[in-house]
């Protein structure tokens, strides 16, 4: 919360110089003395320290209380700083939310909410925080991130991950967010929604792009709906919602319409900031937690009921997805090829029915490592009101990436500002390959960016005729289905004689011969029916398999094989034998025996096992982690 308070005072410092340069008005969200400025920036007395927008010396306040003896700045923070800024939520004579304060005023207060008392402690070290914080800039931001809250939060979820914990739920690589973003493309005028949104990622690039696109010269009616009208989000986590409050608030979204609950549920724990969402929203960006279970309250609320909360999450964005709206979900390739349970099924039916499904990414297995999550995962895109016809595929699952080699937005071939890369800017592991091969000399290579807008077939790229794919299962499930029909119908005819018979007290022979054959014909319906549901749901699997990928074949001979073996050995033998004559140089010096055979740095560890016929073998792998040439 410091941090946030930080920022927060130096980023309404430059909107107030914008805002003065422009010659519009400006109301401060925190007014002296419970800005930084005042009570937590250093003082001092020298000619030229800043001063605070209304001209006193920043750190007035804090000077002031440390004058006042040891005690008086924790005083100041617990008994009327934190005070001041929960009661811009709700105000506390009536309990009730402060109809006084502004909506930034009031997110202010609801991140400020779960800090109770400053936990520092003595003042000497709280004021050594503030200091080294105070020191921290909003101009320190890198093309990765978004600021430096985002990235201190964003960090210790990566650790959680890494620890195999629940960090990765949360986090969504911002290179993914940027590549969903730019192909996507959000504008000016529609709203923008995220029904999990973590630490509000999907949120904060989306205004990064919109504001791009206005650019300097947008007019203040444009800016002010931007800020407050257009972004809108779920969060169920109560440690994450005030963060991802913190971070929309600092990135310039003054108005974060958050809800604070169970998406799926339907259960609020706060949707005060939500009241006045529209109820279907024109473009989607999310990442619902892979591998999630929800319970029976979650699942009533839906068609298709399943413990698969991704599942749940598709029907849910399907129902809040406004008609000519778009969507841009990543989703694990479980949900894309699972045919075996209904719910699966039945919702990727609703969904290339109700939207047109017109692109699948699939990526790196190692994408969402650095989180904690190693699962396989797929972007996928699509507009509501028009049924799929056809979808078109991007192969990116080829590319090595992992947690010191994450995915770039150029691996997908965009710029940082959504352009299409030149091939000279693309990443080398990306078009080493293609360029080696002559018959792509002087070709582009076909990244994702170039291949987008005409959704054109490539070495990595194709298209699958959806429309076709379901003609033709429900051609070959026709005469299945007419066969089950005409047994059906034989059923029928054969219980009404079986009914007559026992009218008739048949005998028993003639009535279990009957029974038997109408079993026979309803298992025989059955599996007909069986059959045909299993061509029907064959339909539906989604997977990415890329049948333009080049196979990489051996065609070397035995005999050639064996030569390279033999060739890579007496290199490996000649290595070994230049290594033996660098460790024994110092024994032909007259150094003592017991160090002829080890250099220093190579000597065997304590209780490390060393044999003595192993002498070569420890002195080539000691030397060789030492980069020895």
């Amino acid at each position: 919360w410091i941090l946030f308070l930080r920022i927060l005072d130096a980023q309404e410092a430059r909107d107030a110089e914008q805002a003065e340069v422009l010659g519009a008005d400006f109301s401060p969200a925190l007014r002296s003395p419970y800005r930084w400025q005042d009570w937590a920036a250093p003082w001092s007395d020298k000619p030229g320290h800043p001063k605070t927008s209304d001209g006193k010396i920043q750190g007035w306040k804090r000077q002031e209380l440390f004058a006042a003896g040891d005690g008086r700045l924790f005083d100041f923070i617990n008994k009327e700083l934190l005070p001041h800024l929960h009661a811009l939520d709700v105000d506390p004579r009536t309990n009730l939310p402060n109809p006084a304060a502004s909506p930034k005023q009031r997110i202010i207060g609801r991140i400020m909410t779960a800090v109770e008392r400053v936990r520092v402690d003595d003042e000497a070290n709280l004021r050594d925080i503030l200091d080294r914080v105070h020191e921290i800039s909003i101009d320190h931001i890198d093309d990765q991130h978004f600021f430096t809250l985002s990235q201190v939060y964003e960090d210790l979820l990566l650790k959680m991950g890494e620890k195999n914990s629940d960090g990765g739920q949360f986090f969504t690589p911002r290179e993914v967010i940027r590549a969903m973003v730019h192909t996507v493309n959000p504008g000016l005028g529609q709203t923008v929604y995220d029904p999990c949104c973590g630490t509000g990622g999907f949120l904060a690039v989306a205004y990064e792009h919109m504001a791009r696109k206005l650019g300097n010269a947008a007019a203040s009616t444009d800016i002010e709906q931007l800020k407050h009208d257009t972004f809108f989000g779920r969060e169920k986590e109560n440690l994450v919602f005030p963060i991802a409050l913190a971070n929309l608030v600092l990135h310039g979204i003054d108005q974060p319409n958050l809800w604070h609950g169970n998406s799926l549920t339907r259960r609020a724990t706060y949707d005060a900031l939500f009241r006045h969402a529209p109820a279907q929203f024109d473009v989607i960006l999310t990442n619902p937690p892979f591998g999630g279970k929800e319970g029976r309250d979650a699942q009533k609320n839906f068609a298709f009921e399943t413990s698969s909360t991704q599942v749940l999450f598709v029907q849910d964005i399907l129902s809040e997805l406004a008609p000519g709206g778009t969507c841009a979900i990543v989703l694990d390739e479980g949900l894309l090829f699972r045919t075996n349970e209904s719910a699966f099924v039945e919702t990727k039916r609703k969904l290339t029915d109700e939207c047109n499904l017109w692109a699948i990414v699939s990526l790196p297995g190692g994408v969402f490592s650095t989180a904690g999550a190693g699962v396989k995962t797929n972007l996928m895109f699509f507009t509501k009101g028009k049924k799929t016809e056809r979808i078109w595929y991007y192969d990116l699952s080829w590319v090595k990436v992992g947690k010191k080699t994450p995915l770039t937005l150029a691996h997908f071939g965009f710029g940082k500002d959504g352009e299409v890369l030149v091939d000279d800017a693309l990443p080398a592991i990306l078009t080493a390959d293609w360029q080696a091969e002559e018959a792509n000399a002087g070709k582009p290579f076909p990244s994702y960016a170039r291949e987008l807008s005409n959704r054109s077939d490539s070495r990595y790229s194709w298209s699958v005729d959806f429309a076709a794919r379901r003609a033709k299962a429900r051609e070959e499930m026709q005469p299945l289905l007419d066969k089950a029909a005409d047994i059906k119908a034989a059923v029928v005819d054969l219980k009404e004689r079986l009914k007559q018979l026992k009218k008739d007290k048949a005998g028993e022979t003639e009535m279990e011969a009957l029974e038997a054959d109408i079993r026979e014909k309803e298992k025989s319906v059955r599996d007909s029916e069986a059959e045909a549901a299993a061509i029907d749901a064959a339909v539906f699997d989604l997977k990415a398999v890329n049948p333009n990928a080049v196979a990489v074949v051996d065609a070397r001979t035995p005999g050639e094989i064996i030569d390279s073996i033999t060739a890579q050995g007496r290199i490996v033998a000649d290595a070994l034998a230049r290594l033996n004559q660098l460790m024994a140089a110092p024994e032909a010096q007259g150094k003592p025996e017991s160090s002829s055979t080890f250099p220093d740095q190579c000597k065997p560890r304590p209780g490390f096992p060393f044999r003595e016929n192993d002498e070569q073998h420890h002195s080539f792998q000691g030397t060789s982690a030492r980069r020895t040439p």
